[in-house]
């Protein structure tokens, strides 16, 4: 149920009760006009349904203490007139609806929402919060732009400048964005006097709403623009180089400050947002700032130890296999990974996968069967005590 409709509607009077009657006749006659208009024994009279719906909601708000009181406020201070603009309270002294409603906040009667929220739907007719955003006057900031960019793997680890093409409202050339055709200029509107809002009295209450001469804007244009037709903004193409920062994750938003839509009647632009989508490289892989790399080691390697040479982003290094290392283990070779903020880099972790030999000769083979006797069975009794 909106604020508006507390305002409309009088719960009291739909119950057939006074103000100042209790819960409990409250209840009572909710309760005898509940049997009485109930669908069950109103079939197909849509009048008594209507009136059912409405008994049920005025009964939903004066049930409960909390909103009874909500409601009793609201109407009190509607009624008394106490919110026409420029009304003067005791003293002869204005009383200013700002000062009240900007103090307010948001109290968490009338669901969270500040006074001037509660008041702005009411005018707006219902729209919700923000809905007068829409009719303010002056500078408007422009709206964001999101586009997406594919790096390979290793331009989003080092970082790269690259051209960047969009399509994307843009100023218009011809009228730089005053939407009159050139050797005119747009004239205040008579209407509102350049403010875009007009006030109108309807009853004990003041309205304010866009201007219907210039729609808003402040300022009427006579001889429309023949390239932008008067809105001072045109569809571009336009090609942007975007320096794209070392160490980019898959999916990572940069954003570039002022580079959006432009603003409208002289306000800033929007910002620009550049996603990054990045391709597999067949040599590493990322996690978080480290690189990881996987190399092949022969089983003598593994077990007597050995110097390999290892890839990396700037190329090739040595690293020390130590002697009897299992397949699986990381070796970590620190400062080889992903640049950082502050000057530093992430490490490089080498993953060891031991290879098994392929085709052996003859002599190969009689040198693994004789390592074979002079090496010692691997236990396995630990394993037949876990079946």
């Amino acid at each position: 149920m909106s604020s508006k409709d507390w305002l409309e509607k009088d719960f009291y009077s739909v119950l057939g009760v006074s103000k100042d009657v209790t819960a409990a006749d409250i209840k009572k006659a909710y309760r005898k006009l509940a049997r009485e208009l109930h669908p069950d024994h109103n079939p197909q009279n849509s009048g008594a349904e209507d009136r059912f719906k409405a008994v049920s909601e005025a009964y939903d708000v004066l049930s409960d203490d909390r909103k009874r009181r909500e409601y009793d406020e609201m109407r009190s201070l509607f009624e008394s007139g106490a919110f026409r603009r420029g009304a003067r309270g005791g003293g002869g002294q204005t009383f200013d609806m700002s000062d009240l409603f900007g103090q307010a906040g948001r109290d968490q009667r009338f669901g969270g929402a500040s006074f001037s929220d509660l008041f702005g739907t009411i005018f707006s007719g219902g729209g919700g919060p923000g809905q007068s955003a829409a009719y303010r006057t002056g500078p408007a900031r422009g709206r964001d732009v999101e586009t997406e960019v594919t790096l390979d793997f290793l331009d989003a680890v080092r970082g790269v400048e690259l051209p960047i093409t969009l399509r994307a409202p843009g100023l218009c050339d011809t009228c730089h964005g005053s939407g009159a055709k050139p050797g005119t200029t747009p004239r205040t509107c008579p209407h509102c006097g350049g403010t875009g809002m007009v006030t109108r009295n309807q009853g004990a209450f003041g309205f304010a709403e866009p201007c219907r001469d210039c729609q808003g804007v402040g300022t009427i244009v006579d001889e429309k623009c023949p390239e932008c037709g008067g809105t001072g903004g045109v569809t571009k193409t336009r090609t942007l180089t975007v320096r794209i920062p070392p160490g980019v994750n898959d999916g990572q938003r940069i954003r570039l400050a002022g580079r959006g839509e432009p603003g409208d009647r002289g306000g800033p632009a929007g910002d620009l947002y550049i996603k990054t989508l990045l391709r597999p490289d067949p040599v590493f892989a990322r996690s978080g700032d480290d690189l990881t790399v996987t190399i092949p080691v022969t089983y003598p390697e593994a077990v007597v130890g050995a110097e390999v040479r290892v890839p990396t982003l700037d190329g090739m290094v040595k690293v020390r296999v130590p002697a009897n290392t299992p397949s699986g283990r990381v070796l970590r070779v620190r400062g080889r990974g992903v640049p950082k903020r502050d000057g530093q880099s992430g490490d490089l972790l080498v993953t060891v996968d031991i290879v098994m030999p392929g085709e052996l000769s003859p002599d190969a083979l009689a040198a693994l069967e004789k390592f074979a006797e002079l090496t010692p069975p691997a236990r396995r009794d630990h394993l037949e005590n876990l079946r």
